[in-house]
């Protein structure tokens, strides 16, 4: 029995869910971004993006600009247009965050953005957070979602708290950070030697699941991956970001809409600086409850196409629905 033919269907207009969004390091040294091939991986689940990838969940009035010149070249008389020309390439992006994470409030902070190590006793009292309490050491055996420790030093971390990993800082300049660069340091002397400011910088943070006399496990596994032998851990309150400051947040972005009737409308952004301070937008609910999203807003930074040494700040890509006519 042979199987009927399928007609495919008119291309018809996309409905999508809301926006989501991912984003992924770059290299600050080498700028050398994270890439997204949508060849490879334009069908992935929405859920489970490809590493390293982060799922910043649904996004907002996401807004891209094209904010490229254009010229032309006029010749004779009258003068007419023979050619034109991209005299500037320059797009800008702005959204706005749904959940807070910290993450999602560093990019939207735009400069460095900070961990509350949990004060030591009789520290002064800082915007960005005092002195903290002494870092512990980690044993053999730590993988990036289990710190392995000494017991006494454990018994100190329960389960749903928080705690960054990350080297001692010791006196080196430029950028720091284990997994993502999260601020450039200029001389040893603007951080006081610091030896925790690493660590109240650093993205390789994350939740206590559980404590054990040879560890914790944590909630999610470290940005970073598996920890070196030389981190160290902290425990954390928060974060804190500030208006001002010389760093500039960079990262490279994914915003997808995923089709009602299997097409897939992708937005890769390779390299996107913050171009905006710390905003907020509320929302009303039911009076006296409000919602409140982080604005966040960025200037796309290029990158050169490898296929024809173009250079270019946005790859916009389809994949239309498998039972419709392209």
């Amino acid at each position: 029995m042979s199987t009927p033919a399928t007609t495919p269907m008119p291309a018809l207009p996309p409905t999508g869910r809301s926006v989501r969004a991912y984003f992924a390091p770059v290299d600050r040294v080498h700028q050398a971004p994270t890439l997204f091939d949508p060849s490879v991986n334009g069908r992935f689940s929405t859920s489970a993006p490809p590493s390293p990838w982060v799922d910043l969940g649904w996004i907002e009035n996401l807004t891209r600009r094209s904010t490229s010149k254009f010229g032309e070249l006029v010749t004779g008389s009258p003068g007419t247009t023979q050619l034109q020309v991209r005299e500037t390439v320059d797009a800008t992006v702005s959204l706005r965050f749904k959940a807070w994470s910290k993450l999602s409030m560093a990019l939207a902070a735009g400069s460095q953005h900070m961990n509350l190590i949990v004060p030591a006793a009789g520290g002064a009292a800082n915007g960005s957070g005092s002195k903290g309490v002494a870092a512990v050491s980690l044993t053999a055996g730590s993988t990036a979602t289990f710190l392995s420790m000494a017991a006494s030093d454990a018994a100190g971390f329960a389960a749903g708290s928080l705690v960054v990993v990350d080297v001692d800082y010791a006196g080196q300049t430029g950028f720091l950070g284990s997994g993502v660069y999260a601020a450039y340091v200029s001389s040893a002397g603007a951080v006081n030697n610091d030896p925790d400011y690493t660590r109240r910088v650093s993205f390789n943070a994350a939740r206590v699941a559980s404590s054990s006399s040879t560890g914790i496990q944590l909630a999610q596994p470290l940005i970073a991956g598996v920890p070196a032998a030389t981190m160290r851990v902290q425990p954390i309150s928060g974060f804190v970001d500030r208006e001002g400051g010389s760093f500039f947040q960079e990262w490279s972005a994914l915003f997808v809409i995923d089709g009602e009737q299997g097409e897939h409308i992708l937005f890769h952004y390779p390299r996107l600086q913050a171009m905006a301070g710390p905003a907020e937008t509320a929302t009303a609910l039911a009076p006296p409850l409000e919602r409140i999203a982080l604005s966040a807003a960025f200037r796309a930074m290029p990158v050169t196409d490898a296929n024809d040494g173009e250079q270019v700040v946005c790859f916009r890509s389809f994949l239309p629905s498998p039972a419709t006519l392209i």
